[in-house]
């Protein structure tokens, strides 16, 4: 079946669905207070959503796969076993274990892939190859014995990222966390905030937001928690605030996780882990005397940094103009990326 005539049909079986769906609507008598009859309740049931989600997921990763191909690539029938792993992973350990993909083996067993995934040749050595994305249906084709077809293209690093998180913006199965330590991870590898910002296809603000989380807990409890797939941008907040606060209570939280093995659920261990941070930690003592320093410039003393449990905290005296801390908190984003360089430079010294 041609690229054409699968999108036809995609698009077909969700214009069916969504015309029987409207149909089901308009035929409900309004206010009548009578039971749905059995064709309406077909058209709303969960599994039908399910099948709907999938088709749609299958069409974006289609145009995905089509506008790659326009832009130069060729697909491949390749060996996974000698396909080399992303140098940024954006799922947690276990997102490729055989119980994970099992829906996704039978689905290939029974239709074959039906979208291809994406390589690209390694600059050192052209023959070989690294997954940029289809990491799901590697695994599934390399435990079914497959070949894994995939849109061999050259790239460079940050092309590979971006084409990495646009093909994750098409699953509706990578949770917030995984989103915010694939930033972290990006970070950390170096990429500046426009190619972060293109892979998640978000804002600035928001990448940042999402680095603090991923940077300010360790990945030890990342890991233990587990991808909590219903656990949202607000409560992971509310975890980073509560793990700042009360540092006294990380051993005993990395202790209960880790004694909870595959009992519970990974959004039971995150409400362990938050109610822990609630229950059991020791908030710091107010009135313990707390290191500061205070910050001169040319005679004149423009703020006074204070370092204690919470976090360090900056005062700016009052003779410094409001202009000037509204100019700094725009060049504060700036100052990080060269801090961060800084470090990066001085490890690759160490390491030299």
């Amino acid at each position: 079946m041609s690229r054409k005539d699968s999108k036809g049909m995609f698009a077909n079986v969700l214009g069916k669905l969504n015309d029987d769906q409207d149909e089901a609507k308009s035929a409900a008598p309004s206010g009548s207070g009578q039971a749905m009859a059995p064709r309406e309740r077909v058209m709303s049931s969960p599994h039908l959503k399910k099948v709907a989600a999938g088709v749609r997921q299958i069409q974006e990763r289609g145009e995905l796969a089509e506008r790659v191909l326009k832009d130069g690539g060729y697909v491949s029938e390749l060996d996974p076993a000698e396909i080399l792993p992303s140098s940024i992973p954006d799922r947690f350990a276990g997102a490729y274990d055989e119980a994970a993909i099992s829906e996704l083996v039978d689905s290939m067993r029974e239709r074959g892939q039906i979208v291809p995934g994406l390589v690209r040749p390694l600059r050192d050595d052209p023959q070989r190859y690294q997954i940029v994305y289809g990491r799901r249906r590697m695994a599934a084709a390399q435990k079914l014995g497959l070949k894994f077809k995939a849109i061999i293209r050259p790239l460079d690093d940050a092309e590979a990222i971006v084409f990495q998180g646009e093909e994750n913006s098409a699953r509706n199965d990578l949770t917030f966390i995984e989103k915010c330590n694939f930033a972290f991870a990006q970070e950390k590898a170096g990429y500046d905030r426009a190619t972060i910002c293109a892979s998640l296809s978000t804002g600035k603000s928001h990448v940042s937001e999402m680095i603090r989380i991923a940077a300010t807990l360790p990945q030890s409890l990342l890991h233990a928690i587990g991808p909590a797939p219903e656990i949202g941008r607000r409560r992971w907040l509310e975890l980073v605030d509560k793990w700042t606060a009360f540092p006294k209570a990380h051993t005993m939280v990395e202790e209960l996780l880790a004694g909870t093995g595959a009992q519970m659920s990974s959004e039971d261990r995150f409400a362990l882990a938050l109610s822990a941070m609630f229950e059991k930690a020791t908030a710091p003592d107010p009135k313990a005397p707390q290191p500061r320093e205070t910050i001169m410039s040319k005679g004149m003393k423009l703020a006074e940094v204070s370092y204690g449990n919470a976090g360090a905290r900056m005062s700016f005296a009052k003779s410094v103009p409001p202009e000037f801390v509204a100019y700094l908190a725009g060049q504060m984003e700036t100052i990080h990326d060269a801090y961060l360089k800084q470090i990066k430079a001085k490890t690759n010294d160490k390491r030299s």
